[in-house]
């Protein structure tokens, strides 16, 4: 394993808590997620939800320059498989963001049109084909412009499960975001899919599960929403993906693009206040566990209190 997939670990704000999803618990300012970042050693992000960092394109790149951080990506929920909605404006407004922060990823996932990921409609054949058509017109948009689209399985939308993820890589040509904790919640086998389709998966979003947790989401037994407030995700190493392999088949296989530490989490307080917890910890520890599968050195502690 190349120890140059330590220059390709980037940091995503949800790690911190920071969400799309109206009412996902205390919402960190920017100054401190980004100045977090730069402080745990990682040198890029994705852009984070709307409203995160500065509306103008121009002015979310040097926001991150400003704390010593590009951008790889941004995270674009849109509705695909209704007929009346046309996704192509909101991916291409992505799209011109991304450009001007040199990014090279549109992470599009297919939203079910309602707020939260806690329920979705089921998707008939009229839609499946509305939704694979227009992922390829994403798909094709995206290229014209120098950048890749890829598809985010993601729970709560249209596309969660496995089978769906395989529907995706087999009547689409776009590239898949292989998110190994939302495809694992979703009952899918991460490793089985980087084991079989390498080659279309473009980008990587790191997610270690508590699989309890997740088998009660999937039984509908708790919303989603409530198993990450639980701590269905975990730091890197600490739960029940088998995040080595997955990386050794992503390697192995020529891989060369951006691993995203992505742990899904609610904070119910600010730092430092009753009842809160400090994210930091948790995002140095899968900094660590993922550059000790290359031998290299873990992140070096901040000062206590930071």
């Amino acid at each position: 394993m190349t120890a140059l997939l330590a220059e390709r670990i980037a940091g995503a704000p949800i790690s911190w808590g920071v969400c799309e999803v109206p009412g996902w618990g205390h919402q960190l300012q920017p100054d401190l997620v980004l100045r977090q970042m730069s402080e745990v050693g990682l040198s890029a992000t994705e852009f984070g939800p709307e409203g995160f960092l500065p509306d103008a394109p121009a002015d979310k790149a040097a926001t991150l320059a400003a704390y010593g951080l590009r951008a790889v990506g941004q995270f674009v929920p849109v509705v695909l498989h209704d007929p009346g909605h046309d996704p192509l404006p909101e991916v291409e407004a992505a799209i011109t963001g991304l450009l001007a922060a040199d990014a090279g990823t549109v992470v599009v996932a297919a939203a079910t049109g309602t707020d939260g990921y806690d329920a979705r409609p089921a998707l008939d054949e009229a839609g499946w084909n509305h939704l694979l058509a227009n992922l390829d017109r994403i798909s094709a948009a995206a290229s014209a412009a120098g950048l890749t689209a890829t598809l985010h399985p993601h729970v709560g939308t249209m596309i969660e499960t496995g089978e769906e993820t395989r529907r995706v890589l087999e009547g689409s040509g776009i590239g898949l975001c292989l998110d190994t904790g939302h495809l694992l919640i979703g009952g899918g086998d991460p490793v089985a899919v980087a084991a079989r389709w390498p080659g279309r998966i473009a980008h990587v979003h790191l997610k270690d599960v508590r699989l309890a947790l997740a088998q009660r989401v999937r039984a509908g037994e708790i919303t989603y929403t409530a198993a990450v407030a639980d701590g269905m995700y975990t730091p890197l190493g600490a739960g029940d993906v088998d995040i080595a392999e997955i990386v050794r088949l992503l390697e192995e296989s020529g891989y060369t693009g951006w691993y995203v530490l992505e742990q899904d989490t609610i904070l119910h307080a600010a730092p430092g206040e009753p009842g809160g917890a400090d994210p930091l910890d948790d995002v140095r520890a899968c900094v660590a566990y993922l550059l000790s599968l290359t031998g290299a050195p873990g992140p070096t502690p901040g000062p206590a209190g930071e």
